[in-house]
Parts: C-alpha cells; sequence; structure tokens
C-alpha cells in the first residue's frame, strides 16, 4: 500500500470524535453526518493514519460477520484509537484481539460460565447485592453519587464473585482498569498498569492451584491448558470487561431516563417492560462510542466501497444504533421499543461473551433503583454532570443523585 493510499483526505473526519455540546447521548455530529452522507468513509487516526469508517447498520453487520475481516490487532494497518491501545495490544493478547481458530478455542473455555441458563440462576444473588447496596446509599442520607456507591460496586462485586478474586482488592483493579481505558494515558502508563494487573492476577492463579474454589480463575488452572500468564491475561479482560461496561450503563441510563422522564413515568407504571427497556437503552446510549476495530485481509465490497487488504476499519456501532432505517426515531428513547436488532454488543463470533450477564445486571439495576427511589432526580444542575469523553467506556465519571 502506498503512502497516499494510507492518509486520508484533509477534511477527512479524526477520531476519536467529540460529542457535541448539548448532546452527550448522541454520536459526534460528524459521525452522525457521515452515516447520513457517506456510510463509508476515510478518516484519520491519532498518529495520521488513515482508516474506513463504517456506519450504518447493515454495513456495520456485514464487516463483523465476514471473516475476512480480522480481529487480530498484531496485523500491519490495525486501526487503534491511541498510543496507549496500540501498547495494550503489544504487551498482552487476549482472544478478542485473535481470529478462529485460536479465538473459538480459549473463548470456548469460558462459554460455560456465561451462558443464559447460568447466569439467570445468579438473579437471586445479583438482586440481593443490589438492595444490599441501595440499603448502604439510602442509610441516614438523601444523596449520593450513584456511580460511586451503587453503579460501580454492583457488576465489580459480581465479576469478583465469578473470577474469585477477593472484592477487598476492588480498588486496585478499578484504577488500573481507568488507566488502560483512558483516552490519555501515556504508553508507559499503560504499560505499568497491564503489568501490574497482570502479576496480581498471575500470584492469584498461583495460589489457586493451593487452594482451589468454584470461581473463573480456578477452573482455568485445574484445566491444565493455560499458564498461569495466559490465564492471568484472560483474567484481565474479563475484570476490566466486567466492571466497567456494566456500571457505565447503569449510571447512564439512570441519567437518560431522569432526562426523559415521560419515559421513566412508563417504566415505573409497566414494570414489565424493563426487560425490552434495557434492549433499548443499549442501543440509545452505545458506551462503545469509538467503533470496533477490525482489518481488511483481502479486498472486500461493502455497500458500494472496496475495502482493501490491509486496510483498517472502524465499526461505529454507535451510529448503526442510530439508523432509522432499522429504529424509526432513532433518535428517541422509547421504553416500549423491539430494540432487539441492536449492536451494543457487536455482531458474529466476537460479540461481547459476556452480554447475558450484562442484561440480568443492567435489567436489575434499573428495576430496583426506579422501584426503591421514587423521588429519584438529579442533586447538581445537569450541565454540571462530568461525561466520560476521555475514556473507551463512556459513561459519566460521577452522578450526584438525591431522593
Amino acid at each position: 500500500m502506498t503512502t497516499a493510499e494510507r492518509t486520508a483526505p484533509p477534511d477527512a473526519l479524526s477520531v476519536p470524535a467529540s460529542r457535541a455540546p448539548g448532546c452527550p447521548f448522541d454520536p459526534a455530529p460528524g459521525i452522525t453526518d457521515a452515516s447520513l452522507t457517506e456510510p463509508i468513509t476515510r478518516a484519520t487516526l491519532w498518529d495520521g493514519s488513515a482508516c474506513w469508517l463504517v456506519t450504518s447498520h447493515q454495513d456495520v453487520r456485514t464487516v463483523l460477520g465476514d471473516p475476512r475481516f480480522s480481529a487480530d490487532a498484531h496485523r500491519p494497518g490495525f486501526p487503534f484509537l491511541t498510543a496507549g491501545a496500540r501498547e495494550i495490544v503489544g504487551t498482552s493478547r487476549t482472544f478478542i484481539r485473535m481470529d478462529d481458530p485460536d479465538h473459538a478455542r480459549l473463548r470456548r473455555m469460558l462459554t460455560a460460565d456465561f451462558m443464559v441458563k447460568k447466569v439467570e440462576a445468579m438473579r437471586p444473588e445479583v438482586q440481593q447485592l443490589a438492595d444490599d447496596l441501595l440499603d448502604r446509599m439510602t442509610a441516614g442520607r438523601t444523596s449520593a453519587d450513584l456511580v460511586t456507591d451503587f453503579a460501580l460496586p454492583l457488576p465489580s462485586l459480581v465479576i469478583c464473585l465469578l473470577l474469585g478474586v477477593p472484592y477487598e482488592d476492588h480498588e486496585f483493579f478499578q484504577e488500573r482498569s481507568r488507566i488502560l481505558l483512558s483516552l490519555r494515558s501515556t504508553p508507559e502508563e499503560v504499560r505499568a498498569s497491564q503489568d501490574e494487573l497482570v502479576e496480581y492476577l498471575t500470584r492469584l492463579a498461583q495460589a489457586k492451584r493451593e487452594k482451589p474454589d468454584d470461581g473463573i480463575v480456578s477452573r482455568l488452572v485445574a484445566r491444565g491448558e493455560l499458564a498461569d500468564g495466559d490465564i492471568a491475561t484472560m483474567g484481565r479482560l474479563l475484570l476490566v470487561a466486567g466492571h466497567e461496561t456494566t456500571a457505565n450503563m447503569t449510571a447512564l441510563s439512570t441519567l437518560a431516563l431522569l432526562r426523559n422522564p415521560d419515559q421513566l413515568a412508563r417504566l415505573r407504571a409497566e414494570p414489565a417492560l424493563v426487560k425490552g427497556a434495557v434492549e433499548e437503552l443499549l442501543r440509545y446510549l452505545t458506551i462503545v462510542h469509538n467503533g470496533v476495530p477490525r482489518i481488511a485481509t483481502e479486498d472486500v465490497v461493502v455497500g458500494e466501497r472496496t475495502i482493501r487488504a490491509g486496510e483498517g476499519v472502524l465499526c461505529m456501532i454507535n451510529s448503526a444504533n442510530r439508523d432509522a432505517g432499522v429504529f424509526p426515531d432513532a433518535d428517541g428513547l422509547d421504553v416500549a421499543r423491539d430494540a432487539r436488532r441492536h449492536v451494543a454488543f457487536g455482531f458474529g463470533v466476537h460479540q461481547c461473551l459476556g452480554q447475558p450477564l450484562a442484561r440480568v445486571e443492567l435489567q436489575i439495576a434499573v428495576e430496583t433503583l426506579i422501584r426503591r427511589l421514587p423521588e429519584l432526580r438529579l442533586a447538581v444542575p445537569y450541565e454540571e454532570i462530568p461525561f466520560r469523553d476521555d475514556m473507551a467506556i463512556y459513561g459519566v465519571h460521577s452522578l450526584p443523585i438525591a431522593w
């Protein structure tokens, strides 16, 4: 590929792209404009290299479902959003950045832990955790930060339970997760945080050999197929993804409902809508907001474009979830909408392994909050809410609430 082919046009959209002030729930304006005028367009990455942005629902599903688009981040030309993201892959390779058969082999080791039937059996336990957290949050108080007091500890407790990680270490891994997911972290900061997490989980895997339990780490050790370092890498992926995604969806969903009081009132009046409402919130908010990366392994025609071998692609699932051809009035929040065709968890063989667990956690979190806090409201002006434009996983840094 020539230098010219690796360079986007001078007026190409730069990614990551910032959301518009006053529209924190919507994709960045440039992404929205591209989805309406040129669904597959060139963009410029942080290092000046070019990639393709794929923005329509059908084209995103096409790319993510086609094995000719590789998830292997070690291929030359793979589109990294930051220098830190490139550093993560350079020092630690997880199955989400592999292709089959390696991807399928490692993923199968975890499939049973996240099957719908097993996760649904956890519902009473997750409900108890949610109730306990709200009991503590509301005891003798009329205000709190929903992020620190509820949205973050709930999935953190659950993923620690599943993995067999001591919850008392949650501050350690949450701080390192924050560095790994920050778009502003330097490669040196990313490398240090990743090394510390992997070292911690390697020691944990070694401890499980002496004292096994029912957690995922212990079961991976017992299988005898992976070295402790590989188990640690897999555990790091689950630990970071398992609490950051659901925590941010919980807080952002709460804020979206507070900003749409008619929808909140309908949910309170019709609690049977909660499961479907969670799918709609996943569609409407789409916290993986800077695209799912792939690289073409051969020339592929998508829509009316030919994407050449070696060219990077970012599948913009946030704009795909706002495709009006699939979701009428796509920019509105409708808790009664059938949103099951959303791609918030990705699509194809790499779609999110933990989505059954995320659904259960979100359903319980949303239902419990609106049932137990009928006077739920913001404790600060909306304009003061700090949104996570600086993070790979979108949401809010804090959400002061009152009741």
